[in-house]
């Protein structure tokens, strides 16, 4: 194979301890945003083209192990340490509710029509939480074999998948009869779980394997072993590669159709915990140990790779102008204070 430059990704600092979730919204009329959640207790929301902070969501009292964002990134949800998932105004970082669970929670999902959240952690329980009547009751569905690390929506809301921390499997639930259907089976416990933005992989990643399960009738399409532990997977299906990242601390992109290796970046300092691909496929965005997210961009095969990496922000096909940033995050609550520059000029967050 031939030997591939090296590129320099945007380092996005403000974290004081390691990233454990991130989250990319759709793309909006105002860009699109990235969510990262810390053991800090202080996710914190970005631009997701250029990395830039735009605030902190702060109220946590543990460490927050999951967070997203719904589809018009109007509203953030996050999952706590602390006993706690909350829901805040993306706009103003204001909290909007605070639902309260008797032990940790772990991760958190807006369903695809936005008025529902679902939740899952250590009480081994899925909640459902109606958005229009947060005081109301969630439904609760109980049955997951143990302590649950992931929650993703499926089929329009219609199913639910979960994996666990200490059993194999991913788990499909009905919503409408509140049950487990199917298990897709793993050997290690799943550590990331993600639907591909055509509806029509499930990507999840389990001991040093990284699978791709068709989300429609569920068999496996393709499964490829890595030669190191594989913590987070994410699939870009319109261009046809994945990323994964681990214990080793690099982030490798590769071919779907292969798995073939096609790039292996290496600069973050600690083991990576997540990687995600934005939106439109032109970059991604992996948290680490180290506490940093670092944004690369997708290699394509047979393009010139530029030394150095980027500059000012990303090559994509979606410009964000700083007037509708601005207007993003009009009222959010920034603390009016000179913010120090990043390693590659980007602003950096008070709390780093």
């Amino acid at each position: 194979m031939d030997k591939k430059k090296m590129q320099t990704p945007l380092v996005c600092h403000g974290h004081s301890r390691p990233i454990v979730d991130l989250f990319y919204s759709p793309i909006t009329p105002d860009g699109f945003f990235l969510i990262s959640a810390s053991k800090d207790g202080k996710p914190m929301l970005r631009n997701g083209e250029t990395g830039d902070w735009i605030g902190t969501f702060e109220g946590h009292k543990g460490a927050v192990w999951g967070a997203c964002l719904d589809t018009p990134a109007l509203r953030a949800a996050t999952a706590s340490a602390d006993f706690s998932s909350r829901v805040w105004d993306a706009l103003s970082g204001d909290e909007l509710h605070s639902f309260e669970h008797k032990h940790i929670v772990r991760t958190c999902a807006f369903s695809e029509s936005t008025t529902s959240l679902l939740t899952g952690g250590s009480e081994k329980i899925l909640r459902i939480f109606d958005l229009s009547r947060p005081d109301a009751a969630p439904t609760e569905m109980e049955g997951s074999p143990g302590v649950i690390r992931t929650v993703v929506w499926l089929h329009s809301d219609q199913s639910l998948l979960s994996s666990c921390t200490d059993a194999g499997g991913v788990r499909i639930w009905d919503v409408r009869t509140q049950s487990i259907v199917r298990t897709l089976e793993t050997k290690s416990p799943c550590t990331s779980v993600e639907v591909s933005r055509d509806g029509r992989y499930i990507t999840t990643a389990d001991g040093s394997s990284v699978k791709f399960w068709d989300a429609n009738h569920f068999g496996l399409v393709k499964s490829y072993n890595l030669s190191r532990p594989v913590e987070s997977a994410s699939l870009e299906p319109f261009r046809g590669k994945f990323i994964a990242g681990g214990d080793d601390m690099w982030v490798r992109l590769l071919d779907f159709h292969t798995g073939e290796e096609i790039e292996c970046n290496k600069g973050h300092h600690g083991p990576v915990h997540c990687v995600r691909f934005s939106p439109g496929g032109e970059s991604y965005a992996s948290g680490s140990e180290d506490g940093t997210i670092r944004i690369w961009r997708t290699f394509e095969s047979g393009s010139d790779e530029v030394e150095g990496g980027h500059s000012n922000g990303l090559e994509t096909n979606t410009k964000v102008a700083v007037d509708d940033v601005v207007l993003k995050v009009e009222g959010f609550h920034i603390k009016p204070q000179l913010e120090p520059e990043a390693e590659d000029g980007s602003e950096k967050s008070p709390q780093e």
